[in-house]
Formats: C-alpha cells, sequence, structure tokens
C-alpha cells in the first residue's frame, strides 16, 4: 500500500503546483504540469489496478481517468488559444462524457446484485433531471450556453448519472463498500467541481482566484480518490 500512497500524495503536491500556475497565468508550462497531474492519477489507478488483478471497475475507471486526462488537456488548451475556446472546450467535454460511460459501465459490471433493476433505473432518471433542470434553469442561474447547451445537456445527463449511480449502488450495498464510499465521495466532489466551472465557463464575475482554486482543488481530489478507490474493492466496512 506504500506506493500507491506515494502517488497519491505526489499526485496531490503537482496538483497543488498547478493550481499556483492556474491563479497566476494560463500558459503551456502550466498545460504540462496539470497533464503531470492527471499522468500521476492515472498512474495510481494503474498500480491499484494490478494489485488488485486487474477487476472489471479497475479497467474502466483507468480508460475514464486516461479520457479525463485529455479532457484536462483539451480545457486548459482553450486558456491558451482562446480563439478556439468552441471547438477545445467541445472536445474536452466529450472525453469527460465518455469518461463518465465508462465509469457507469464499470460500477454496474463490478457492483450490481441481480434481481434491483430500480437501482440501475434511478440514477439515470436523476441524471435527465438535474440535466435538464440546468438548461432551464440557464438564466435564473446567469448562465450563457449558446451553442453548447445540448452538449451541456448530455454532459450533465452523464455526470449526474455516474454520481447517481455510486450512491445507488452504495446503498444496494448497505452502506458497507468502501470503494463505493469513495466512488460516491469522489463524484459528488466531481459534480460540485463542475457545478463551479460552469458558472466560470458560461456565466459572469466567477473567475476569480477563490473560484478556480476551488474548481481545480475539487476535481484532482475526486480524480485521485476515485483512482485510489480501486486498492479497496472486495473491501467491505
Amino acid at each position: 500500500m506504500v506506493f500507491p500512497i506515494i502517488l497519491l500524495v505526489v499526485g496531490l503536491l503537482v496538483a497543488t503546483l498547478f493550481i499556483c500556475l492556474k491563479v497566476k497565468k494560463y500558459s503551456i508550462v502550466g498545460t504540462i504540469v496539470k497533464a503531470t497531474a492527471s499522468v500521476l492519477f492515472i498512474s495510481l489507478a494503474v498500480v491499484c489496478n494490478f494489485i488488485k488483478g486487474n477487476t472489471y471497475f479497475g479497467g474502466f475507471a483507468l480508460a475514464a481517468l486516461a479520457f479525463g486526462m485529455l479532457g484536462d488537456i483539451w480545457l486548459e488548451l482553450k486558456y491558451v488559444y482562446p480563439q478556439d475556446d468552441e471547438p477545445l472546450t467541445f472536445a474536452g467535454f466529450i472525453c469527460f462524457g465518455i469518461g463518465h460511460i465508462l465509469y457507469i459501465t464499470g460500477m454496474i459490471m463490478t457492483f450490481y446484485v441481480s434481481g434491483h433493476p430500480i437501482n440501475i433505473i434511478i440514477p439515470f432518471v436523476f441524471g435527465a433531471l438535474v440535466g435538464t433542470s440546468i438548461i432551464v434553469l440557464e438564466k435564473p442561474m446567469k448562465l450563457k450556453l449558446g451553442k453548447m447547451k445540448l452538449i451541456s445537456l448530455l454532459y450533465s445527463f452523464l455526470l449526474f448519472s455516474m454520481v447517481g449511480m455510486a450512491v445507488s449502488l452504495l446503498i444496494l450495498s448497505g452502506f458497507k463498500n468502501v470503494t463505493l464510499i469513495m466512488v460516491s465521495i469522489g463524484g459528488i466532489l466531481f459534480a460540485v467541481s463542475d457545478l463551479v466551472l460552469s458558472q466560470t465557463y458560461f456565466g459572469q464575475g466567477h473567475d476569480k482566484p477563490i473560484d478556480l482554486i476551488s474548481n481545480t482543488a475539487m476535481y484532482y481530489v475526486a480524480q485521485n480518490l476515485i483512482a485510489f478507490s480501486i486498492y479497496f474493492i472486495g473491501t467491505m466496512l
């Protein structure tokens, strides 16, 4: 367990360095540091999955984290190359959306107990309701989604379905599955991080240092927590 903890600590330190660089100025150097932080949480997932014997959830989560790294890069480059803002944002959404599909698939294949379809259905209903609500409440939330409205709807559906799936399967386990506890917490942090980010991207007055720090910090804690959760597959409270 020592090596995974070392990777976790180093990954969070590199993420902290990226936050410091991001607050000062967006740059190619910052993008490289961000990519390094992502490589580290992917490495953490690789090590944990190897230790656990290459599980279904570990494999799918590893792929999801890899797509997360790609999404990181695209979304960071939009600040370095503002003239390409729209296509880079779209690419980032697509990568993270695929990641959430992979998380959902891995959780169902690993933790679902047959005979309880409601635990699979409700998360998707939850995702649809939240996604639709965000679009309906666009003006009250002071957002300007523009051409990104459709992709925002799809992405929100996938994100909150992923969070809902983790919590639903955790409930099905009687709140005893350690991996699902960690993924649920990570998923919630991921969702809150993205809600903050949506204000930065599509709102006004939410690009202050506190917004950038809170968004990025929650995101990296979430990804590292999900990566580390692979180590605890099969562990029950």
